[in-house]
């Protein structure tokens, strides 16, 4: 199932992958569900119950992709998870972790949907980040990781755009902020539910540069996959319906190469999942009244 934030209401995507129809979730419910997002991840397992038998014969409306949104648009929490590729860590500078990766977060001014312009922040070097993001879909504390996809609401596509400079400026290292900027975490095109999936625990994944390969990888090379990051979060924190985790970036980041390489203006950066979608981001200089 492809569940969409499409104009800022709940939709469920139908018909094939190519050209797929949107069916307004609170519309085609009588009201039951939705209708934004986060009203349905609170009803999340309610849903799932309904739509098992739901038929999706209406027809709906083609699709405009200008009108997606984040799958979560408005979480309780963001979690992003820093260096959970071992060739991600090396290229990093840092020794891969053992018990429990680096955690911090990105804030929800920073969210976008798919398709998106991006201003530069003046001085900075932005770079690249793609990543598998997980929507939760239930409330949990100390999940066992056997337990944990049945945590998940669904996965989409993710970018950690990061701001260098920021982020590394001392004394001590602004993860958040630098990762933070307008548009730094566009996400999407939609959210897929883990039974869409052959294994939902070996995705490829990469991007794109002016059409240059920069990342590509697989969420089997995760350092700690999905379950095992929903329970060593939940061991700390409740996870919430709607939260959002970014968990890990493969090799390929600007900041690791020799020399380092970062996005400059007019560039496109291409990002995809495969069995999920892609996003496409433009940069564009900042301007003296920003």
């Amino acid at each position: 199932m492809r569940i969409a934030n499409y104009n800022e209401r709940a939709a469920l995507l139908v018909g094939p992958r190519a050209e797929p129809r949107v069916l307004d979730i609170a519309a085609i419910s009588d009201g039951r569900f939705g209708p934004d997002l986060p009203a349905l991840y609170r009803d999340w397992a309610d849903f799932l119950g309904w739509t098992a038998s739901l038929s999706t014969d209406s027809q709906g409306i083609p699709l405009d992709r200008r009108l997606l949104g984040a799958p979560s648009p408005s979480p309780r929490q963001v979690f992003a998870v820093g260096l959970n590729y071992h060739a991600h860590a090396a290229e990093s500078g840092f020794a891969s972790p053992t018990d429990l990766p680096p955690v911090f977060t990105k804030y929800v001014s920073a969210f976008t949907g798919p398709d998106t312009e991006v201003t530069l922040p003046e001085g900075g070097n932005v770079d690249w980040e793609v990543e598998l993001v997980v929507v939760i879909g239930r409330e949990g504390r100390r999940v066992d990781a056997s337990a944990a996809w049945g945590h998940v609401a669904g996965l989409t596509v993710g970018q950690d755009i990061s701001e260098r400079v920021s982020q590394l400026r001392g004394p001590a290292p602004q993860f958040g902020l630098g990762k933070s900027f307008p548009g730094f975490a566009p996400q999407g095109p939609w959210l897929v539910t883990p039974d869409e999936f052959d294994d939902p625990g070996d995705l490829e994944l990469g991007c794109t540069l002016d059409g240059e390969e920069v990342q590509k990888g697989r969420t089997r090379d995760l350092i700690f996959d999905v379950p095992a990051l929903i329970s060593a979060l939940s061991r700390t924190v409740t996870l919430y319906p709607g939260d959002v985790v970014f968990t890990g970036t493969p090799s390929g980041v600007g900041v690791g190469r020799d020399p380092q390489r970062f996005v400059q203006p007019g560039q496109r950066l291409h990002s995809w999942i495969e069995g999920i979608g892609e996003l496409n981001q433009t940069f564009r200089p900042a301007t003296e009244t920003e």
